[in-house]
């Protein structure tokens, strides 16, 4: 069972779970004081005290941001990857790595065909531990709610160029 495992079930089983299995993964599996997980992963630092002493139970929006960087930092994921949520014609055309600050990143494809495909990829590519997502501007605000990983719209001028071009023949 990995620690994201391990925060999941906690939460699940008991009141307080939550609390008692991220003092376990920050002592036994990275081995961090809570100031240094709040320093490498910008949650605030009272936040997460009165998380781990159970004054508070955490939001669901804090528990993500923590979820996410206990898979971060315990690299429970096997590759770094950038999440493109495309249709298929699009994802056909496609490289599958780039290089980022000199270090190799892995595009994946995650291919819809309506929004509400974009937006349950959108949730499953974090859970898989992307890095961040690419997808469509109709739906970046919306994925941007829901997930806690970076959203980057993609903004296709050069291609709507081209189709206007091509229409323009056809006419």
């Amino acid at each position: 069972m990995t620690a994201v495992d391990d925060l999941v079930a906690g939460m699940i089983r008991e009141e307080g779970g939550f609390q008692k299995a991220l003092r376990n993964v920050l002592e036994n599996d990275l081995h961090m004081t809570i100031n240094e997980f709040c320093k490498s992963t910008g949650i605030s630092q009272s936040t997460m005290y009165k998380i781990v002493e159970e004054k508070r139970e955490p939001n669901l929006r804090t528990a993500r941001m923590i979820i996410r960087s206990v898979r971060i930092l315990s690299n429970s994921f096997s590759e770094n990857f950038i999440a493109v949520i495309a249709s298929h014609q699009v994802l056909q055309t496609l490289e599958h790595d780039t290089e980022v600050d000199g270090q190799l990143v892995r595009l994946r494809e995650y291919p819809v065909s309506t929004v509400e495909d974009a937006i349950i990829a959108a949730v499953r590519a974090e859970r898989d531990g992307a890095l961040g997502v690419v997808c469509a501007p109709i739906v970046t605000p919306t994925i941007e709610r829901i997930i806690t990983i970076p959203v980057s719209p993609v903004m296709p001028t050069a291609s709507i160029s081209t189709a206007v071009e091509r229409l323009k023949r056809d006419l």
